[in-house]
């Protein structure tokens, strides 16, 4: 059975896919399926004729002397069923291949970033399942219950902002992954909002988040004249309230970073007023906050939210001690 040329024609014709490169794929994974035959020609080659889309095995004949001196047609008489599957088998995967080439290519750079998107529906079988398909384009991307943040709640129709969390190939072609819970897409809607961050003056040297109820951050500028911490907030606090209304409330807490890492630790603490901090253990990164008595309980936070989130923030372990307790 010969191989349909207007079918490669057709997939040429809409996919930009010349026959030639059809053909060549074709015939590679032919001649792969006949060395797997019983009794297969070892220097054997596959050739498919462009006019007629006939598919022919050549063995190479070879003398007592082991000389090649032609070739000779040794076609298994099955080949036409293989060469079909194997033609139908490869415009599927080409087909995949530049699905994902198209959606490869229009987020090329885009991994990290932010964009606009538009949710469509929920996905999978399961009514009760939490993930959205979301229109980003030319496409849509897929957010995961797992990246969404438990107190927002998304409707058809509803247009959102979303990080790309990844793009990657996989058997089924491309696919784009989005978050909201992600601490980058917090780092990036503050490059979005604050000027000095997105041309790198002010950095955000760390970042904690629990999704949905409070993120710490870290700034800081080597240019003494410049307030990193002012820039973040804006004036009014306009920059900062700009993401907190995108994260639907989120409390965020911005604070200046320092080297030293009492001063720092302190700094992580906010709200709360510390007294001072004592280094403990300085290879083990472990440290006690001292606060007024009635900083204590703002100190650790609901739930030890507050301590908890400064300690991620700084990567240290923070005990905190009343002030009243402290040489006890």
């Amino acid at each position: 059975m010969d191989i349909q040329m207007n079918e490669l024609r057709i997939v040429e014709a809409e996919l930009g896919i010349s026959v030639d490169v059809l053909v060549k794929a074709i015939e590679d994974a032919l001649l792969y399926a006949y060395q797997r035959v019983p009794g297969a020609v070892r220097g054997a080659r596959v050739e498919m004729d462009r006019t007629t889309g006939k598919v022919t095995v050549y063995a190479p004949e070879v003398d007592e002397e082991g000389n090649v001196i032609g070739e000779f047609d040794d076609t298994p008489g099955d080949f036409g069923r293989i060469a079909t599957a194997t033609a139908k088998s490869i415009i599927a995967q080409r087909l995949r291949d530049a699905e994902s080439d198209r959606i490869l290519g229009s987020f090329k750079g885009k991994q990290g970033q932010i964009v606009n998107g538009v949710v469509q529906q929920a996905t999978g079988k399961n009514p009760e399942s939490r993930d959205l398909l979301v229109d980003v384009g030319e496409h849509e991307a897929i957010l995961r219950a797992e990246e969404q943040v438990p107190t927002e709640h998304f409707q058809h129709g509803d247009h959102i902002r979303v990080l790309v969390l990844e793009v990657s190939v996989g058997p089924r072609g491309a696919s784009v992954r989005l978050s909201r819970t992600h601490p980058d897409f917090v780092r990036k809607l503050f490059e979005l909002e604050v000027p000095e961050i997105a041309d790198g003056t002010v950095e955000i040297v760390a970042l904690a988040r629990e999704a949905g109820h409070r993120t710490k951050v870290a700034v800081w500028c080597s240019d003494p004249a410049i307030n990193a911490k002012g820039a973040c907030i804006g004036h009014n606090g306009q920059r900062v309230r700009a993401v907190t209304t995108e994260l639907n409330g989120e409390k965020i807490d911005i604070v200046d970073y320092d080297d030293d890492p009492a001063v720092f630790i302190a700094a992580a603490l906010s709200p709360a007023k510390v007294v001072r901090v004592d280094i403990l253990n300085k290879d083990q990164r472990q440290a006690r906050a001292i606060v007024p008595d009635n900083q204590a309980s703002l100190a650790i936070g609901k739930e030890a939210q507050n301590v908890r989130l400064a300690a991620k923030l700084t990567g240290w372990s923070i005990d905190i001690r009343k002030e009243s307790e402290a040489d006890n």
